[in-house]
């Protein structure tokens, strides 16, 4: 089944219907539909134009700061007047060749330092996207992207002192469990979380700073109050008895990495461009105490574009010392799964990912892998976010360069999430029917 869509019978063509002329002939198609969810791929067709023609396709997005990303292509009509990007390559513009979902990875913001922002995921993202020749819009269709499927439940939580969103998935369970950090957000990063409810995961977007009354900074963390989130999600009914798994980024790497080390039942942890110490604050837990990784901007540098590169700042976590800041990973009972970008100029991901595996192997421990992205930037996410290549930096209190490449980091991101929910699957559901397969 497929959705043909004209600009006669889109919401957006018909607002600028009676401004622009347009080809009645000429369409846009949408396969299978012009809706889908966030992380899916889309079929793009043009049919209806001259045999040969060449014409410019755009896409554009705007995010809840209201920012606009665009990307645009040049294509070359077959004899039949028809543009497949399944089959047809760009001849110029955001990206060349036969991509696909070029219209899509290639979104860019005209303010380089801007990272694409969706907090509401009960909101339908839209990309509309058009066909022009001769300056002349002739086709348009918009691209409705949803971030929850239907039957996803989502569920604000203001439990006690812990803050964040709880994603359960349709029917009654037994659900494995998941907590999802994330730390520079101002909130819970509910995107992923939402996505991974609809693999059949319950899954707690957790907040920990600058959220609701949340504190904006803090001078540390304390385990005891993710111990609390963990507790929460172990005592809803549909996950009771099930496995719990950990999924980060950044900062919330190390997070991860310390809550999977001294508290109990974690039985997968997926660290994305995390470090293998702890970093910026110090870690509380009981009567231990992990104090942070030492940086100096001062080491920070310029990139040939002007950008500030901070991906040398912190000291290294194997100097004498800096070691206490290490994290102790082998006491784990559970999986990890290392995901790093070997462009990340946050900082030494790759370095620490190695780290990390080789004192586990040090420790007779075989319960990891490591998944490498040569040409990958800092910020992995799910299918289709928009590249960040630069953005402010919380810690550095600047603007900084974040690395990799436009099409190679939005390959990385495909196979990341692919790799994710198969990790989640194995080590968290087993054969429990109830994660439904990601084919």
């Amino acid at each position: 089944m497929f959705s043909v869509l004209k600009y006669a019978v889109t919401p957006f063509a018909r607002n600028t219907l009676a401004k622009m002329h347009y080809s009645s002939e000429v369409s846009i198609r949408l396969l299978p539909s012009y809706k889908c969810s966030f992380e899916d791929p889309v079929h793009v067709t043009v049919s209806g134009l001259n045999p040969q023609q060449r014409v410019d396709l755009r896409s554009k997005i705007t995010d809840e700061k209201g920012h606009v990303f665009k990307a645009s292509a040049t294509y070359q009509a077959d004899s039949s007047g028809q543009v497949d990007l399944n089959r047809d390559p760009s001849l110029g513009g955001s990206f060349t060749g036969v991509e696909p979902m070029g219209l899509f990875w290639a979104l860019k913001a005209d303010v380089v330092s801007s990272k694409f922002t969706l907090i509401d995921v009960t909101r339908t993202q839209l990309v509309d996207l058009e066909c022009v020749s001769d300056d002349k819009v002739i086709a348009k269709v918009t691209n409705e992207r949803h971030c929850m499927a239907d039957g996803v439940r989502r569920i604000p939580v203001t439990e006690g002192r812990i803050r964040g969103t709880l994603f359960m998935p349709p029917g009654k369970g037994p659900f494995p469990g998941i907590l999802d950090t994330n730390v520079f957000r101002g909130g819970p990063f509910e995107l992923r979380a939402a996505l991974l409810a609809k693999r059949g995961f319950a899954v707690l977007a957790f907040a920990f700073q600058g959220y609701q009354d949340l504190p904006k900074k803090v001078d540390k963390f304390d385990l005891e109050y993710f111990e609390e989130g963990i507790d929460f999600l172990r005592q809803q009914q549909e996950v009771k008895d099930q496995k719990i798994g950990l999924v980060s980024i950044s900062k919330s790497g190390d997070l991860a990495l310390s809550m999977a080390t001294f508290l109990p039942g974690i039985s997968a942890t997926i660290c994305i461009n995390g470090c293998n110490a702890n970093t910026l604050v110090p870690i509380y837990y009981k009567d231990i105490c992990i104090p942070p990784l030492k940086f100096d901007v001062k080491k920070s540098k310029m990139t040939p574009s002007g950008l500030v590169d901070i991906g040398d700042c912190m000291n290294d976590p194997m100097s004498k010392e800096e070691l206490p800041s290490v994290i102790p990973i082998e006491r784990a009972s559970g999986k990890f799964m290392f995901i790093m970008s070997e462009a990340d100029r946050n900082w030494r991901s790759a370095y620490y990912a190695k780290l990390a595996c080789d004192r586990l192997k040090a420790h007779g421990k075989n319960n990891y892998e490591l998944v490498r992205y040569e040409k990958a930037g800092h910020f992995i996410e799910v299918p289709y976010m928009p590249f960040c290549l630069s953005n402010f930096h919380a810690a550095a209190n600047h603007v900084v360069f974040f690395g990799g490449e436009p099409k190679a980091h939005s390959e990385a991101q495909l196979d990341a999430w692919q790799r994710i929910v198969i990790f989640f699957k194995k080590h968290l559901s087993a054969a429990d029917h109830n994660c439904r397969s990601m084919l």
